[in-house]
């Protein structure tokens, strides 16, 4: 069936495209910077955020939502994005997210990555509904932006390659927890492991499943 598009397809396409950047990008000399993050459900792990402006000159091809690719697709394209733009990545770690509370750690995250990128962005293009506090560009929050949108959706696989490393990497130094499988969601294998072994350093304390588990450790 074909016919008109809906303002729903419009707003959100099977897959992101220019239309945001040819939209800003006389005004802004083509300096836009999307940004997401990765992490911010999982009860153990740090939350990781990306900026990344792209040469749109050498764009990767496939770019798209990370949660549609697959981990070796999402891989590829990561290589392709450090190659070919400017990205810069930062993180806040369980004990900030406990802190300050996961939404107020991931937009502090998401301005010191937007003011960490080698080339000043002049417009910001930021996935989900909130424009972080301190923000000195000029941008525009966007629902599902990583799908709307090239340069967040680059930045949705940078944040999510990062972080599932890091993960990868706490696998090493804390075995049993699964870390590495689940990238600290809080799927069954998690659970049973944080009843078993007790919650680690790298969990997030002010979640209620990791406050519960550590408390009946202490029982």
């Amino acid at each position: 069936m074909t016919g008109t598009p809906s303002l729903f397809d419009l707003a959100f396409p099977d897959r992101p495209d220019l239309s945001l950047e040819r939209k800003y990008a006389a005004e802004f000399n083509g300096l836009l910077c999307g940004v997401d993050e990765a992490g911010r459900g999982p009860w153990a792990g740090p939350v990781v955020t990306a900026a990344v402006v792209l040469d749109y000159e050498r764009v990767p091809d496939g770019l798209d939502d990370s949660k549609k690719l697959s981990e070796a697709r999402r891989e590829a394209l990561y290589l392709d994005i450090v190659s070919s733009a400017w990205i810069c990545v930062a993180s806040a770690s369980p004990a900030t997210i406990d802190r300050l509370n996961i939404r107020t750690a991931t937009l502090s995250a998401m301005v010191r990555a937007i003011n960490g990128l080698p080339k000043v962005s002049n417009y910001v293009l930021i996935d989900g509904r909130d424009i972080p506090p301190g923000l000195s560009q000029p941008g525009q929050a966007l629902i599902k932006g990583d799908g709307r949108c090239l340069c967040v959706a680059a930045a949705s696989i940078v944040a999510k390659v990062t972080r599932d490393r890091m993960m990868v990497q706490l696998e090493d130094q804390f075995p049993g927890y699964g870390f590495a499988q689940h990238k600290g969601y809080g799927v069954p294998r998690h659970q049973e492991a944080l009843e078993t072994l007790g919650p680690t350093v790298h969990h997030r304390m002010s979640f209620k499943p990791v406050r519960l588990a550590k408390e009946r450790s202490r029982g």
